[in-house]
C-alpha cells in the first residue's frame, strides 16, 4: 500500500497472478481429485450439500477434508498475522508456504499411480487446502478491494452494480476485470495442463509460479510500501 491507501501496481500484479494460480489449482482439484475445490470454499459448501442429498459423483468426505484443511491453514495464518507486524513479510511468508505445500502435492502426484482415489487423493486435497487457507487469511488481512484471489462473486457484482449501465462510474473496473480474466485464464491453463501432463506437472507449475512471485515481490523496493501507514481504500463487507 502507499500512504494514500492505494495498492501499488506490483502488489496488484502479484494478487492478480495469485488469482490465476487459484484457477489452476482448482482445475486440478475439481478435475483430478473428484469434484472438490481446494481454493473456492463456497463451491465446497454447495458440493457438500449435493453429496449429502445423495447426488452421484460427489464426496462429502473430500469436501470436509478440504474445508477442514482450509480452516486449519487460516487459523495458522491468523496467528502469524498477530505475531508479525510487517504485512510485507506476512504476504511473502504466506506465498512461500503456499508454494511449498503445492510442491508437496506435486511430489505426491509424481510418486503415486493416481491422485483420484485412496490416500493420495485426500493427502493432496489436505495440503492444497492448507495452503489456500493460509493465503486467504493473509489476503483478508491486506484488505485490497476487489482482489480476494479465490472468489469472484463480489467482484462480478461490483462490475455490474457500479457500471455505467447501473448509473455508476466504474470504479476499479480494470482491477475487477483483470481478476476475472486471471481466474478464467488460470482455470483454462490448469485444465489444459492437467489433461495433457497430469496433476504432478500442473501442480509443480503452480508451486514454481507462487514461489518465484514471492521472491520477486520481496526483492522489489515497492513491496516495502506495504508496511507504510495507509488510509483510503477499505475492503467491502463480505
Amino acid at each position: 500500500m502507499t500512504t494514500t491507501g492505494r495498492p501499488d501496481r506490483f502488489l496488484l500484479t502479484t494478487l492478480v497472478t495469485m488469482t490465476a494460480v487459484s484457477g489452476l489449482v482448482d482445475a486440478v482439484s475439481y478435475l483430478g481429485l473428484g469434484h472438490v475445490f481446494t481454493a473456492n470454499m463456497t463451491g465446497n459448501i454447495v458440493l457438500l450439500g449435493f453429496a449429502a442429498a445423495g447426488a452421484s459423483g460427489f464426496s462429502a468426505t473430500a469436501c470436509l477434508t478440504s474445508l477442514g484443511a482450509f480452516l486449519a491453514g487460516a487459523v495458522a495464518a491468523g496467528r502469524a498475522a498477530r505475531a508479525l507486524a510487517s504485512r510485507r513479510r506476512l504476504l511473502v511468508l504466506a506465498m512461500t508456504a503456499e508454494g511449498v505445500v503445492t510442491g508437496v502435492a506435486a511430489i505426491i502426484a509424481f510418486a503415486t499411480t493416481t491422485v483420484s482415489a485412496g490416500w493420495p487423493r485426500y493427502a493432496v486435497i489436505a495440503v492444497l487446502g492448507v495452503g489456500m487457507g493460509v493465503r486467504n487469511a493473509t489476503i483478508r488481512r491486506l484488505a485490497v478491494p476487489d482482489l480476494t484471489t479465490t472468489v469472484l462473486t463480489l467482484t462480478l457484482t461490483g462490475l455490474a452494480s457500479d457500471s455505467t449501465l447501473a448509473g455508476g462510474t466504474n470504479p476499479n473496473a480494470v482491477r475487477r476485470g483483470a481478476a476475472v480474466a486471471a481466474m478464467l485464464a488460470g482455470a483454462f491453463a490448469g485444465a489444459l495442463a492437467f489433461r495433457h501432463t497430469g496433476a504432478g506437472v500442473t501442480l509443480l507449475i503452480g508451486s514454481v509460479v507462487v514461489i518465484t512471485l514471492g521472491l520477486a515481490f520481496w526483492s522489489t523496493h515497492e513491496s516495502r510500501r506495504l508496511d507504510q501507514p495507509a488510509t483510503g481504500d477499505k475492503a467491502p463487507a463480505s
